[in-house]
């Protein structure tokens, strides 16, 4: 992996609409490394690796989610490897458990 990694949480709901499985098609069609889950508190968690310009318009999407979402905030930090890394061996873009 060459590039960058971001470490995003999103808010609003973007839980029961179908959030995870757009950032999943998203990514995988940006041609992103990552995962994505669901939290407890109602968020949605994602990490996006790959060049920075295309990480950066992954986010900037995450902003508006699909169509029945309604995202009321998008925060992106710098990300690890051992965060990138909590996917399972071989795979590109992971769903992950709900933590």
């Amino acid at each position: 992996m060459s590039g960058v990694i971001r470490h995003v949480t999103i808010t609003g709901r973007v839980q029961g609409v179908g959030y995870r499985a757009w950032v999943h098609e998203n990514a995988n069609a940006r041609g992103l490394e990552g995962w994505v889950r669901n939290r407890r508190d109602g968020s949605v968690e994602a990490v996006f690796a790959g060049p920075e310009n295309i990480v950066a318009d992954m986010i900037k999407a995450c902003g508006r989610g699909p169509s029945s979402a309604r995202v009321d905030n998008v925060q992106a930090d710098a990300g690890t490897s051992d965060l990138l890394n909590l996917r399972g061996a071989g795979e590109r873009f992971a769903f992950l458990p709900t933590v």
